[in-house]
């Protein structure tokens, strides 16, 4: 799927859920929180959990879960970016065009 067709159903999603009308104050914090989650997935991958009270998954668990993480991270800033009427092309260009500039 091109990013540009995700970011259009990802906010048709969340308009017929409820969760646009949310302002973009409170978008951030669920950015947030979904960057904590990513935190954890990626330490469970690289040191473990030693946690009597969970289920130990296996590696293709864990990186199944990373990539859920990543995506609830990526919604959000795409969200956040239709809100504020970017697309993330431009996001993407503009970026790119700073640190092309900052690095030459």
């Amino acid at each position: 799927m091109e990013i540009e067709n995700y970011q259009k159903w990802i906010s048709e999603f969340y308009k017929n859920r409820g969760w646009y009308a949310l302002n973009p104050f409170i978008r951030m914090n669920f950015l947030s929180e979904e960057t904590g989650e990513v935190a954890r997935a990626i330490r469970t991958i690289e040191i473990g959990r030693d946690r009597p009270d969970e289920r130990t998954a296996s590696d293709q668990e864990n990186l199944d879960n990373l990539i859920e993480e990543l995506g609830d991270v990526l919604d959000n800033i795409f969200i956040l970016a239709d809100k504020y009427n970017f697309s993330l092309e431009q996001i993407l260009d503009a970026h790119q065009a700073k640190l092309t500039k900052r690095f030459k």
